[in-house]
């Protein structure tokens, strides 16, 4: 298996599509040379193909998307040559304005050169957004203990990578323990309680003797982060599992957050769990946790999502039934899992407006 998350900027590179930021497609290259070689050349078989010289002014702004200053100065250059070729009948007075070619030949280099400047400051401030995601959740590995993992991570906000939702996988003392969960908005401003809450779960893995000692490590850091903010209500739904030492069972806490899709014998069905309310809001009269194990058998896999996937909506305002379309996926491979439920909800043109997460943990009992 693989982790998905590991692959999530070639993914946001396909779809933020060339007319974003993505380089342009082998077609927009090709185009201004294949027009100055296709207008010359009809040129030179007939006469009439004169009047086509105002395609020639075309090709210098057309290469401005696609190539640097250099390249584009020498296609203007060719096209000037062109007009001024007698055999290709384009240098008779009234049929093209020269003056206006060289000068639109010239603007173009200076405006491949801008583009070429900022696109080599969009690259590094990509770099950056990678390596700030790389450290706020770092890919996962193929195997943290007994479990297999896979992730897939999409932010809502258009040009970020990283936004309010967050899950990582943890081996302790104490078992495999793993985490998905939700703060209060998503974007940008979220990362820093994402960052906080990721570095509380970490270390409570380590010396935590259960899952709802994690949890209120979590939530003290909640509370830490947000007593010197006026008016401010810093929350976040989680869901945290904990898997036995031989993987054979598995126990869930949920706050506020979705329980986990286990998908066994070919049928799928959520986790009957009771929810307490989400970490932070310091409801100190509210009902605890009620922790259930869920037993599990070779081939069993566990799918946590976030909300913006449970709550994805159809044109006809319809949730999107996960539980009911994993059923339709239970001979895809854990590692392709998440991609066929992201395939999905586009094909069956759900509407996904939150950050979308999914988590895909494989236990692997000694007997499998």
């Amino acid at each position: 298996m693989r982790s998905v998350r590991g692959s999530s900027s070639r993914r946001n590179r396909e779809e933020r599509g060339w007319l974003r930021g993505a380089p342009p497609p082998r077609w927009v290259r090709v185009l201004p040379v294949a027009l100055l070689v296709t207008v010359t050349a009809a040129t030179f078989i007939t006469p009439h193909a004169g009047d086509l010289g105002f395609l020639l002014g075309a090709i210098p702004p057309l290469a401005v998307l696609s190539y640097g200053p250099v390249a584009t100065g020498v296609l203007g250059a060719l096209v000037v040559a062109a007009l001024n070729i007698p055999a290709t009948h384009l240098n008779r007075p009234g049929n093209t304005d020269l003056l206006t070619i060289v000068f639109v030949a010239l603007l173009s280099v200076f405006l491949s050169h801008v583009r070429r400047l900022r696109d080599a400051q969009l690259v590094m401030e990509r770099a950056i957004g990678e390596a700030v995601q790389q450290a706020v959740m770092p890919p996962l590995p193929e195997h943290v203990g007994r479990v297999g993992c896979t992730g897939f991570y999409r932010a809502a906000q258009d040009g970020t990578l990283v936004g309010g939702d967050f899950f990582d996988v943890r081996a302790g003392p104490h078992g495999v323990r793993a985490v998905m969960g939700d703060v209060q908005g998503h974007g940008l401003s979220a990362v820093a309680t994402v960052v906080s809450l990721l570095g509380a779960f970490r270390e409570a893995v380590l010396d935590q003797p259960d899952l709802e000692s994690v949890a209120a490590r979590m939530d003290r850091r909640l509370a830490v982060d947000s007593e010197d903010v006026r008016y401010r209500e810093l929350f976040a739904t989680a869901v945290l599992l904990e898997f036995t030492p031989d993987a054979r069972a598995v126990r869930v806490v949920a706050y506020g957050h979705p329980a986990p899709v286990l998908l066994h014998g070919g049928r799928s069905h959520e986790v009957t769990v009771t929810a307490a309310p989400p970490l932070g809001l310091g409801l100190a009269d509210a009902d605890p946790p009620k922790e259930v194990t869920v037993p599990l058998g070779p081939g069993d896999r566990l799918l946590l999502a976030s909300d913006g996937v449970w709550e994805a909506r159809n044109a006809s305002g319809s949730f999107y039934p996960l539980p009911e379309r994993l059923s339709d996926f239970a001979d895809t491979g854990s590692g392709e899992l998440a991609d066929a439920v992201w395939a999905d909800l586009a094909l069956r043109h759900y509407d996904v407006r939150d950050d979308a997460t999914l988590l895909v943990l494989t236990p692997e009992s000694p007997d499998t």
